[in-house]
């Protein structure tokens, strides 16, 4: 990476130069515009978002990737209009596929409507109940210090509460999903903290899809400029293939292998995963929960770690009277490349319903989905990388929507020398 001095007297054509306009860069860029700066944002893509993107086909509207926003994430609380989004939620439980069929486990605090559904379900145990909410106690009432205290992996954490059933492959088949990880290696910590956002708020989707949510975050900015490749970071400004731009301050917000790539970081360990569209004549399950397949001793049985009818939550995500399911399988796995033909054979035997007739509206492969996250769980990493060079997104955190954009606000904050614990 070359980096060259700069003087006071070196003209400028922004104060500073944001590279990338995913959440984290957008998020970056309005702090630094609502302090006064002049920000000039850069992105590839000929569109606002990074890794949350979505397209509409034939009526419908598929992201890339299966993501949710959950509205009690506090950055989310505080720096998105929530409502604006008008987000249609997933009620607060699991869909499991077992032997028995289908069962649902769920929270009978908030969807008081499934709690007779959860009681026969034969997938709760008071046991298995009372050590997950021991476990889950601390990082409800003290998130950060619960978070920053001695880690293992999630798989070891169960072991310690003496989980070994059924409701155990429920929790590991559903994070999985979430964490984009099958063995259960993620930091527990991590997995505390992504509990307590659902303990704490039901996950939706917005109307018209998840690239809402940058394009809110991109309203308002003076100078968002896509289908701008930046070859070269360097101190006083970036190399483009459009030519340099000169800038006090360049923070670099592309997605965790670019941002490696031209910052000189050493390289972002990234989990992938596909995702599968199908527009389906009939809904295959008219509740609104994420379901798993729950049979098998280490893996299920086929290649689907999780799936929902999206249209349960979000109607809006189909034509009037269409519905829409998405299915996720995992890189990490041998069957994670599987085809359209095992992908809807897994899924009819989940649902218990016959897929003939489901159209494949999109099939995204996304090897560098979401940033790893092993234990021992790091909830900061430093974003100023010094000679007017910073970074931000959410391998500088931790690896969410909520990661993504504290790690813009601190990027902004360190831009200014404000410093200081983002609350």
């Amino acid at each position: 990476m070359e980096r060259r001095a700069r003087t006071e007297k070196t003209p400028v054509d922004a104060d500073v130069v944001v590279v990338g306009a995913g959440l984290a860069g957008l998020r970056c860029a309005r702090a630094l515009h609502e302090a006064g700066r002049h920000v000039v944002v850069l992105e590839a893509a000929d569109h606002v978002g990074g890794r949350v993107t979505s397209e509409n086909v034939d009526g419908f509207t598929v992201d890339r990737g299966f993501q949710v926003l959950n509205p009690s994430y506090p950055a989310v609380r505080r720096w998105v209009d929530v409502d604006a989004l008008e987000l249609g939620s997933f009620d607060a439980g699991v869909l499991a596929r077992t032997d028995a069929g289908l069962r649902v486990v769920a929270d009978p605090r908030r969807t008081p409507s499934l709690a007779l559904d959860t009681l026969r379900s034969g997938l709760v145990d008071v046991r298995d109940l009372w050590g997950l909410g021991r476990w889950l106690a601390p990082v409800l009432a003290r998130p950060q210090a619960t978070a920053a205290g001695p880690d293992s992996t999630l798989a070891e954490a169960l072991d310690d509460l003496g989980m070994h059933g059924d409701l155990r492959r429920v929790v590991e088949r559903f994070i999985a999903g979430v964490v984009v990880e099958p063995d259960a290696s993620t930091s527990a910590q991590f997995v505390r903290l992504l509990m307590r956002s659902f303990a704490l708020g039901r996950p939706g989707l917005p109307a018209g899809g998840m690239q809402r949510l940058p394009e809110q975050l991109a309203q308002g900015l003076p100078d968002v400029r896509t289908g701008v490749r930046v070859e070269a970071v360097r101190s006083g400004g970036v190399d483009t293939d459009g030519g340099p731009l000169r800038a006090q301050h360049v923070v670099i917000a592309a997605d965790p292998p670019a941002a490696a790539a031209l910052g000189g970081l050493p390289p972002v360990p990234m989990n992938g995963l596909t995702t599968w569209w199908f527009a389906v004549p009939s809904a295959p399950d008219r509740r609104s929960l994420v379901a798993v397949d729950a049979r098998g001793s280490q893996v299920p049985p086929g290649p689907v770690w999780n799936a929902a009818v999206v249209t349960a939550a979000a109607a809006s995500y189909a034509p009037v009277g269409r519905h829409l399911v998405e299915a996720t399988t995992l890189l990490a796995r041998p069957d994670g490349a599987a085809d359209e033909r095992a992908v809807l054979a897994h899924l009819g035997d989940m649902y218990g319903c016959e897929t003939r007739g489901w159209e494949v509206l999109a099939h995204h492969v996304i090897p560098d989905a979401v940033p790893a996250s092993p234990p021992p769980l790091r909830l900061t990493r430093p974003v100023e990388l010094g000679d007017g060079l910073f970074v931000c997104g959410d391998h500088r955190d931790t690896s969410s929507i909520q990661g993504a954009l504290v790690s813009g606000e601190r990027a902004a904050r360190a831009v200014l020398g404000a410093g200081g614990p983002v609350r």
